[in-house]
């Protein structure tokens, strides 16, 4: 029997039970075995019971470690939807003490009479049976820093005592996620160096205004394309800070100068900024905007004393809304504004239709020079220098670039050339142009007997160029071709063009027994021969004075007197053999051969041709051709 006042063991129950059990009928257990049957079920469940207990105990455990060591705040409730108890986080996210919130409404946590319904209306969701649940962005009560932003989760546990749904609210700050978020918005949106729209949020500016359907008061849209002039030489010569600042004060300047028409300014990348007008926009009154934009601009910007000015180029666009896409108007502005720049920088262009389609035909060329050299779409062509005495005979031969070019047809080096300055491409045709007609002529003259010489006229950006040497001499061994048969013709841009060695490799040249030729349009530039000590041995005279003699009259015979004056002085600096470009007639033809120049080309003597028909016209018999 236990002792009087403690609780009965496993064996006196069994004991208890198997005394009532075993006088009831149909039990034909003896007591004692029924004891032993009992003991062993009631150990059982006593064990398991045991485990149980063990098991929620240590689920407690490890919520209340969870509970306490958790980043996230969290505020147990009770039924009545006060705060039973919070954990430390939320103590030290809302720097409130634990007793300040035991006791309040979970309402209270929200900062404003908003959020404390927001709060309410989500406890209220949360307590519905079958509820997953809620979260909210809300403003939660700091005891020093006021409202913060937080994401606050609202569920619910089931009560210990009542098996009423207690609340939970779990609260983790997202004012840094704010703060970062905004940072990361306005970094895609604005340029971070000078605080203006950057290029994403202007391209979206732009697609809002084109699809504003257009309304009937004359409504249109301007786009400015602003760059500024010689910015390398800021940032080169006073340093990147320098740069920076220029650009700063650039971007103020604008922000200051458009105010009106909706204006959305913009820098849109490197020294580039752009302009946007909505509204009744009057071509004159953007010009006259733009040139006061200018010349504000253009006041010195004082940095370290140094007083800059800044100059821009500027292309205006201004159109409808309708049947316009942000590339196309892209397009228009940039083709206009590289036309400010061609033509001298530190002005203005207005769109026109026609210029446009021009320069995007111009730039559409130059575009595809890669691709025409890859594809084998260039080729040599020659024009023949005839000799202007009785005999008519080729004394040399010309070699032009020609481009097959796949939609535009035939186009002769002007059309191409500049563009290939632009795009970095003339060193590859000179190299082309140079291999080509050399290998031709090395075959002529092994072919022909008095075959004529080769002249090649270097593009100034060519002739700068310091593999130029290393090209002749590699093709002079490959080709065969005699080096005095070569006349290399340059002119008076590429002599003094301060980023080549020209005087030098003209030198080198000279030395391989390669002919130089001087193209000149007036007496300055033959005077170049004598101030540099050039081994020029013939000279090419074109542009105006030759011009002027193709008819007779007053200024035929001015060009006349300065032509033989010209000419006077090439024979003074030891030059006899004198060439003229352009030569239209007969009788220009004979004008020319009686002030002493000896050999011309142009129309008269026929246009540009295959190496064929150079080399029918070679084997002829007299090889004369005559005008």
């Amino acid at each position: 029997m236990p002792e009087p006042g403690a609780e009965p063991g496993p064996a006196d129950i069994a004991r208890r039970w198997a005394a009532r059990l075993a006088g009831l009928d149909g039990i034909a257990l003896p007591a004692h075995e029924l004891e032993t049957h009992l003991l062993d079920l009631a150990l059982e469940a006593r064990a398991e019971l045991d485990s149980a207990r063990a098991a929620r105990d240590d689920a407690a455990r490890r919520f209340i470690d969870l509970y306490a060591a958790a980043p996230v705040g969290v505020a147990l409730g009770d039924a009545d939807g006060l705060i039973r108890d919070v954990n430390p986080a939320l103590v030290q996210l809302l720097e409130h003490s634990r007793s300040q919130l035991v006791g309040t409404p979970l309402t209270d946590l929200a900062a404003t009479g908003a959020d404390a319904e927001a709060l309410a209306a989500a406890l209220d969701t949360a307590a519905l049976p079958g509820r997953r649940p809620r979260r909210e962005r809300l403003s939660v009560s700091h005891a020093k820093d006021g409202p913060l932003r937080a994401r606050v989760t609202v569920a619910t546990l089931t009560g210990d005592t009542d098996g009423l749904p207690h609340p939970v609210v779990m609260v983790e700050d997202v004012n840094d996620l704010d703060l970062l978020g905004e940072q990361l918005r306005r970094q895609n949106v604005v340029d971070p160096l000078t605080g203006l729209p950057n290029s994403y949020h202007f391209e979206n500016a732009l697609d809002t205004a084109l699809a504003t359907t257009p309304s009937d008061d004359g409504e249109r849209i301007g786009l400015l394309y602003f760059d500024v002039d010689g910015f390398k030489v800021i940032n080169d010569g006073l340093g990147p800070g320098a740069g920076d600042e220029v650009l700063r004060q650039v971007a103020r300047k604008l922000r200051t100068q458009f105010t009106d028409h909706e204006p959305v300014v913009a820098r849109l990348s490197g020294d580039g900024f752009a302009v946007l007008l909505r509204g009744v926009l009057d071509n004159a009154e953007v010009v006259s905007l733009v040139e006061d934009t200018m010349r504000e601009l253009a006041e010195p910007i004082y940095l370290e004393g140094k007083g800059i000015g800044v100059n821009v180029s500027v292309g205006i666009v201004l159109t409808d809304t309708a049947g316009q896409t942000r590339e196309e108007l892209h397009r228009a502005a940039e083709i206009t504004l590289h036309r400010a720049k061609e033509n001298g920088k530190a002005q203005w262009m207005l769109f026109e239709r026609e210029l446009h389609d021009r320069d995007r035909r111009r730039y559409g060329i130059g575009a595809a020079i890669g691709g025409g050299l890859e594809n084998g779409q260039f080729g040599v062509d020659y024009e023949p220098t005839v000799t202007l005495d009785d005999r008519h005979r080729i004394a040399v031969v010309n070699a032009v670039l020609r481009w097959n070019h796949p939609e535009h047809g035939v186009l002769r080096g002007r059309e191409f050339f500049p563009l290939a300055d632009t795009t970095g491409m003339t060193p590859a045709l000179g190299e082309l142009l140079l291999t080509q007609s050399m290998a031709d002529a090395a075959a002529w003259q092994q072919e022909f007997d008095g075959a004529p010489d080769l002249c090649v006229r270097l593009p100034t950006r060519f002739a700068i160029d310091p593999n130029l040497v290393r090209i002749v001499r590699t093709e002079l061994a490959r080709t065969g071709l005699p080096p005095n048969r070569l006349r290399l013709c340059t002119d008076s841009a590429a002599l003094t063009d301060p980023r080549g060695e020209v005087l030098e490799t003209l030198s080198v040249l000279a030395d391989l027994d390669v002919k130089i030729t001087l193209a000149v349009s007036g007496a300055a530039d033959l005077e170049l021969i004598h101030q540099y000590r050039l081994p020029v041995g013939f000279v090419i005279i074109s542009g105006s004075l030759v011009d002027a003699l193709a008819d007779e009259g007053q200024s035929a015979e001015g060009a006349r007197q300065h032509l033989a004056t010209l000419l006077g002085r090439a024979r003074e600096l030891g030059i006899s053999r004198i060439g003229a470009d352009g030569v239209r007639s007969t009788e220009h033809a004979h004008r020319l051969a009686e002030l002493g120049v000896v050999a011309g080309r142009g129309k008269v003597f026929g246009e540009e041709v295959g190496a064929g028909t150079i080399r029918s016209m070679l084997a002829e018999p007299p090889g004369r051709v005559r005008p």
